[in-house]
């Protein structure tokens, strides 16, 4: 790349970026940053953290792009593995179902109103956090129609505000796969309904170049949270990094209220 082409790319990222004000930008960071250290140790929570305080920062619309751009990309290097360790016939029916709950979110996402956004995006927040602290599971037998609706359901919340995991979660765990298994099929679902997303996003305009950029500034920092969260996995008990990540997303939504202007 030359010269020119290097400022002319400059010249874009500021103009694109230069909507927000400096302080805005940092707090989107630093969000990026505890959300991917909270998914890094515990292996959920990071749309949980980011979606509340980076909505109420730069809006709901700005915000799931730029967390699906972000994480999408930062993940691509698991899927590999969990192709060949997950059943893929139960993923392939559970993305069934997100394939029609995905472009229903994106649509809310779309001509729903900002403010009534944060609102729903803030409970949603709660009443999956609510879920993840009460240990409640699916018990029932898995069935090809009950994975579809879950993954219908999913979907929808993954394209309003990529809060897409607490569901798939709670019922995988209920059935009786082994624990990699299960990992891997959460894994490959993901990656499935990232593809999902982004065609929708794209098909709708959410996707833009300022999210792009946004994106890409915030990527550094989630990755770094991603990899120092691993890390610090080892050196203490996954119950107790659980409970900082129900610490960390009950801040993040109750800050995140449009109560506080």
């Amino acid at each position: 790349m030359n010269s020119a082409s290097r400022w002319r790319m400059a010249a874009a990222v500021f103009a694109s970026l230069s909507a927000f004000q400096n302080s805005t930008l940092v707090l989107v960071v630093l969000a990026a940053g505890v959300a991917g250290l909270a998914h890094g140790f515990s292996g959920f929570g990071a749309a949980l953290i980011f979606m509340p305080a980076a909505s109420a920062l730069v809006t709901p619309a700005i915000a799931a792009p730029v967390l699906l751009i972000a994480d999408g990309l930062l993940s691509l290097g698991f899927l590999p593995k969990a192709w060949t360790l997950a059943r893929r016939s139960d993923v392939a029916v559970m993305a069934a179902g997100a394939v029609v709950g995905v472009p229903l979110g994106t649509l809310i996402l779309q001509q729903a109103d900002p403010l009534l956004l944060r609102w729903v995006i803030a409970a949603l927040a709660t009443a999956m956090l609510m879920l993840l602290m009460s240990g409640w599971r699916y018990h029932g037998t898995p069935r090809k129609p009950v994975t579809a609706l879950v993954g219908a359901v999913s979907g929808l919340f993954g394209g309003l505000a990529q809060l897409s995991g607490p569901p798939v979660v709670a019922y995988w765990l209920s059935g009786k796969q082994e624990p990699i298994a299960i990992r891997a099929n959460i894994i490959l679902f993901f990656g499935a309904t990232t593809l999902f997303t982004t065609v929708s996003y794209l098909l709708t305009g959410i996707i833009t170049l300022q999210t792009v950029w946004l994106a890409m500034l915030v990527a550094p920092l989630y990755g770094l949270g991603l990899y120092a969260g691993a890390r610090l996995f080892r050196l203490a008990s996954p119950e107790l990094f659980r409970r900082l990540c129900f610490l960390l997303i009950a801040i993040s939504v109750v800050t995140s209220l449009p109560l506080w202007r």
